[in-house]
């Protein structure tokens, strides 16, 4: 009888622990993509600035401004890590174009506030990069603990679901075209 009590009692005990590790990965994930969000809403409000500072020294560049602001409203309102994945590449393509115009305008190149900005920015997609990595980390984290026998169980139990990873990497890299 001890015996059967026994190991009811470790299987309980197990069964908790399974589960809050689960808990444990899952709120690791959302604090994760807490910290991308907090590092894009930084990049969202930075971008109008540095393209206020570009459109006065090459004013005749509207196009890759208009792109730039697009690609902006594009990221800002997306949803979901499929979403922000996909406008986040285009806003990145958008932003290496709005730089190369650094190179092409040297009034631009000289003017200080160009300059903080694209140091601030680039600061920015440092934190980016950094806060996806550890974003997809903890994810992988989850997705291989939920997949992995006997947690498989509990997590069916408790609906705890695989999350998805935070694919921001460029295929190919952008093509710059003065006109």
């Amino acid at each position: 009888m001890w015996t059967v009590i026994g190991i009811v009692a470790v299987l309980v005990l197990y069964f908790i622990a399974v589960y809050n590790g689960l808990v444990s990965r899952r709120n690791q994930v959302r604090e994760a993509w807490a910290t991308i969000d907090t590092q894009l809403k930084r990049r969202y409000d930075l971008i109008p600035n540095l393209v206020e500072t570009v459109r006065g020294a090459a004013a005749h560049e509207k196009d890759t401004l208009a792109a730039v602001i697009s690609a902006r409203n594009a990221a800002m309102s997306a949803n979901g890590v499929d979403g922000k994945s996909s406008a986040e590449q285009g806003l990145t393509g958008a932003l290496n174009k709005l730089f190369a115009l650094g190179e092409a305008y040297p009034a631009l190149r000289a003017n200080e506030n160009f300059l903080e900005l694209q140091r601030e920015l680039t600061d920015t997609e440092t934190k980016i990069q950094s806060a996806r990595q550890f974003y997809n980390t903890v994810v992988m984290g989850l997705n291989t603990q939920i997949q992995q026998f006997p947690s498989n169980i509990v997590a069916r139990m408790f609906n705890i679901t695989s999350e998805k990873l935070f694919d921001e990497a460029e295929r190919k890299a952008p093509q710059v075209k003065f006109n």
